[in-house]
């Protein structure tokens, strides 16, 4: 019995070893699509001899994107970029290269395609970010009708480079900031005007639904296994909705140090990142604090979890499994009060 061919496009990266392992688990022969094939090599224990094999691919050269889809039986593109550099563009990562591996699926009669996108993918979004993976979204569906799409909120887990970051500058830092926070201070008169309270934070800064990497990967592997998931659109969150504030209590209430949070509006987080984005990895970036603009929550008409018969595990119960690292010496075997 011939053994399915799935390709992967970006299948070394944080949420591609999870779904390599799966679709290797599940009997398939995959081939991981990437640019640098011996970072790649660590997948192939995942497997049984050749049946995880890493191959050389750019998704911006038409001709390597078709040369990865031939013969495949499906593709999945999860190929995205945080940030600009020289050529690595976000028109040319999310906007170009989407259309280019859609078109090489679809050329190779390849039968499923699951494209990757990101909750807030949107053309009038602020964000250039945002607005190549609306428009990555449409040239797949124009290449290949049938493609469903995935817009997953933050993923989370234990190679992940949300809380992962915040708990390490915990460490360092004695302050953390969060994001969207009012400006100027609303501020509360009472008793006539004798007191008054100053609301440095109001809700809390910008609204999340954290998604563990594990019940994406899974979820993919749903799609893939389900005709009726053809054409359409699922947006994947956790359970809760938290604002940044309440992320960043969650975190450090998991490593057990206290921090000052800091209230920053976005208008000090756009002067921060201008100096930040020049870093060679850089911390925060001007397109970022415009994609914070928005709130990362699943709307209300979207195909979710429960249209896959998954119930997605909580921040609190998989965070323990992976922040314990960031605690104090002789604390990392104690829970958190």
């Amino acid at each position: 019995m011939k053994r399915r061919v799935v390709t992967v496009f970006g299948g070394s990266g944080f949420l591609g070893r999870h779904l390599v392992r799966r679709l290797a688990a599940d009997g398939a022969i995959v081939r991981v699509a990437v640019r640098d094939t011996e970072a790649a090599q660590f997948l192939k224990i995942s497997g049984d001899v050749g049946q995880i094999v890493p191959v050389a691919v750019d998704i911006t050269d038409p001709p390597l994107a078709a040369a990865a889809a031939a013969e495949a039986d499906a593709v999945v593109n999860l190929v995205g970029i945080l940030w600009e550099r020289g050529r690595r563009t976000f028109e040319r990562v999310h906007a170009e290269g989407a259309a280019n591996v859609a078109r090489a699926a679809a050329a190779a009669g390849v039968g499923r395609l699951v494209h990757v996108s990101a909750i807030g993918a949107s053309g009038d979004s602020p964000s250039a970010y945002a607005r190549t993976k609306a428009a990555g979204e449409a040239a797949v569906l124009e290449a290949f009708p049938e493609a469903t799409i995935v817009r997953p909120s933050v993923v989370f887990g234990p190679e992940d480079k949300f809380f992962n970051l915040f708990a390490g500058l915990a460490r360092l830092s004695p302050a953390l900031p969060v994001f969207g926070c009012p400006f100027p201070p609303k501020v509360t008169l009472f008793s006539g005007g004798a007191a008054l309270r100053v609301d440095l934070f109001g809700d809390g800064g910008t609204k999340f639904q954290p998604v563990y990497v594990g019940d994406v990967a899974e979820g993919i592997m749903k799609i893939l296994a389900d005709p009726q998931t053809r054409g359409q659109v699922f947006e994947l969150g956790g359970p809760t909705v938290y604002s940044f504030k309440e992320l960043m209590e969650l975190m450090l209430a998991e490593i057990g140090r206290k921090r000052i949070l800091l209230p920053v509006p976005f208008a000090i987080a756009r002067m921060e990142a201008w100096f930040l984005e020049k870093l060679p990895q850089p911390l925060l970036t001007r397109d970022q604090v415009r994609l914070l603009e928005r709130d990362n929550v699943v709307g209300g008409e979207a195909r979710t979890f429960e249209d896959l018969g998954i119930e997605p595990a909580a921040a609190e119960t998989i965070l323990p499994t992976y922040l314990r690292r960031f605690r104090r010496p002789g604390r990392r075997n104690l829970r958190p009060a």
